[in-house]
């Protein structure tokens, strides 16, 4: 009586960039190397500069604000919100799955930090603070609120606040992105319990 649906990658023009640099962008190669696409470890956004997960419509404007006041006011390698909330395809087809799907709740997968994002104001339901819980006792990670320009317009926070619903983020593996592929396997390790949890 249960699905779990999968989407394995949201940005992949962001993998495809941290790992193999900016020829990878195509048409935006040029702006991407400009903005330190080449550099390890920098780069977070998509190939236009846009960081998918400040692009959701959850505190959008406060969110651009912040980014504003830290010197972030166009495409950059991390931590542009883009020029309105969905304004990237790949946040657009997110959004558009959780409208029709109708999910009971979600779970965004990152790296790195071994922590778990679990609310997002006053549309957060009660349960949710439970299951983050549940799931940090079997992962062995820490229950955490998240900060600054993590804050707002991240994927959970949408969803939460869009469906009233328990939305995560998971923190996985402890490092500097991009993570060892290495970790791979204790990872898997620690996350299989969790989401098999977080399924029932």
């Amino acid at each position: 009586g249960r699905s779990l649906i999968f989407v394995p990658q949201v940005n992949p023009d962001g993998v495809d960039i941290a790992i193999h640099g900016s020829g990878s962008a195509k048409d935006y190669a040029k702006a991407v190397r400009e903005l330190g696409g080449n550099q390890k470890g920098v780069w977070q956004a998509n190939a236009r500069g846009v960081d998918i997960n400040h692009n959701f419509n959850a505190g959008w404007e406060l969110l651009r604000q912040m980014e504003k006041q830290n010197g972030i006011n166009g495409p950059s390698p991390r931590q542009w919100c883009g020029e309105a909330p969905e304004s990237e395809p790949e946040t657009a087809a997110l959004a558009g799955l959780c409208r029709r799907a109708d999910f009971r709740h979600v779970f965004a997968l990152h790296s790195q930090g071994e922590e778990i994002y679990w609310n997002y104001g006053e549309n957060t339901p009660p349960r949710a603070r439970v299951m983050a819980e549940v799931m940090a006792a079997s992962s062995k990670y820490t229950v955490a609120e998240p900060t600054g320009l993590a804050s707002h317009g991240g994927f959970k926070d949408w969803f939460i606040q869009e469906f009233r619903r328990p939305g995560y983020t998971i923190e996985v593996g402890r490092g500097v992105n991009p993570l060892p592929i290495a970790q791979f396997p204790r990872i898997y390790r620690d996350n299989l319990p969790l989401l098999l949890l977080a399924a029932l």
